[in-house]
C-alpha cells in the first residue's frame, strides 16, 4: 500500500471516470496530467455510468477493449473499471495515484453517495492507492471551461504532492466553472448539504403507461461557511477528504450505553 502522493514526474497514474472513455472530461484530465507525471493510463467505462454510485458488476461477465498501449474501454462500471484497471491491465505495473473525472457537474453535498466518479476514487483507494475525484461545477446547459479546469487540476496536484493520505480516505475536488483568472483559490471545504431527486416528473407513455422521471433540481444549502457548495459558489476550488468508514462515532457510544 502506498500512503503519499510521490513525486509527480516519476508518477504512474490511473485515470477513470463515470462519463465514458469518449467524455471531454477524461480527455482535459489526461491532459493536464500527461503535463505533470511520468506515466499515464486511462482505464474508464465504455459508456456513460452517471450516478452509478459505486457499484460493481456481479452477475454479467465484463470484456476490456484495448485502444492503446496505455488506453482501455471496460463494458461496465467506474468501480469495474478501476478494479480491473488495477487487477489486470495494470497488475505488473501498480498505479501510484489513481484520479476519476473530470465530472461535467458538481458533486457536492450528499451527490457523493451517487457519483460514479467519487466511486472509482472510492475503489482506488479501497485498493490502497491514493486517489483523487474531480468534478466540474457546470450549470446546466452551459458551455464548459475545459482549460481552465486543466489548469485547477494541475494546481491541486503541486499543491498536494507527497501529501500522506490516512487509509480509507480520498479527496473530492470541486472546479468552478469559469476562466482560470476567476480562480479564487484552492480551500479545504468540509461535505455540504445537497440533495438531489426534488423533482419527480410524472408523464404518460406511448401505451399509455405512467411513468416517473427524476429530474436534476437539487435542494442545496450554499450560505454554510466552511463548505464545499459555499466555496465553488465564490469561485473558490473546494477539496473536500472523505472517508470511507461511514460509522458514526457519537450514535456509536449512545448505542453502546443503551445496549449494555
Amino acid at each position: 500500500m502506498r500512503d503519499r502522493v510521490p513525486d509527480l514526474k516519476s508518477a504512474r497514474v490511473l485515470i477513470s471516470n463515470d462519463d465514458g472513455i469518449d467524455a471531454p472530461g477524461i480527455k482535459a484530465l489526461e491532459r493536464a496530467f500527461k503535463r505533470i507525471c511520468g506515466e499515464v493510463w486511462v482505464i474508464a467505462p465504455e459508456s456513460e455510468q452517471s450516478a452509478a454510485g459505486h457499484s460493481l458488476t456481479l452477475r454479467n461477465p465484463l470484456k476490456i477493449r484495448k485502444i492503446s498501449k496505455t488506453k482501455y474501454a471496460i463494458n461496465g462500471t467506474p468501480t469495474d473499471a478501476v478494479l480491473l484497471g488495477v487487477g489486470q491491465v495494470m497488475k505488473d505495473c501498480r498505479p501510484d495515484i489513481v484520479v476519476s473525472g473530470i465530472n461535467r457537474g458538481g458533486n457536492l453535498g450528499e451527490d457523493v453517495t451517487y457519483s460514479g466518479t467519487v466511486a472509482a476514487a472510492m475503489e482506488g483507494t479501497l485498493l490502497g492507492i491514493p486517489s483523487l475525484a474531480f468534478s466540474l461545477v457546470t450549470p446546466d446547459g452551459a458551455k464548459s471551461h475545459w482549460k481552465a479546469a486543466e489548469e485547477s487540476v494541475i494546481n491541486v496536484m503541486n499543491q498536494i504532492s507527497n501529501l500522506k493520505f490516512p487509509r480509507g480516505v480520498l479527496l473530492n475536488v470541486n472546479i468552478p466553472d469559469c476562466l482560470a483568472a476567476d480562480v479564487t483559490g484552492i480551500e479545504s471545504t468540509r461535505q455540504g448539504r445537497r440533495k438531489i431527486g426534488c423533482e419527480i416528473l410524472e408523464g404518460t407513455d406511448p401505451r399509455g403507461k405512467t411513468y416517473y422521471w427524476i429530474g436534476a433540481q437539487r435542494d442545496e444549502d450554499r450560505s454554510r461557511p466552511g463548505t464545499d457548495l459555499e466555496a465553488v459558489g465564490r469561485n473558490a476550488v473546494s477539496i473536500t477528504p472523505l472517508g470511507l468508514d461511514l460509522t458514526h462515532d457519537p450514535m456509536l457510544k449512545v448505542l453502546k450505553g443503551t445496549l449494555s
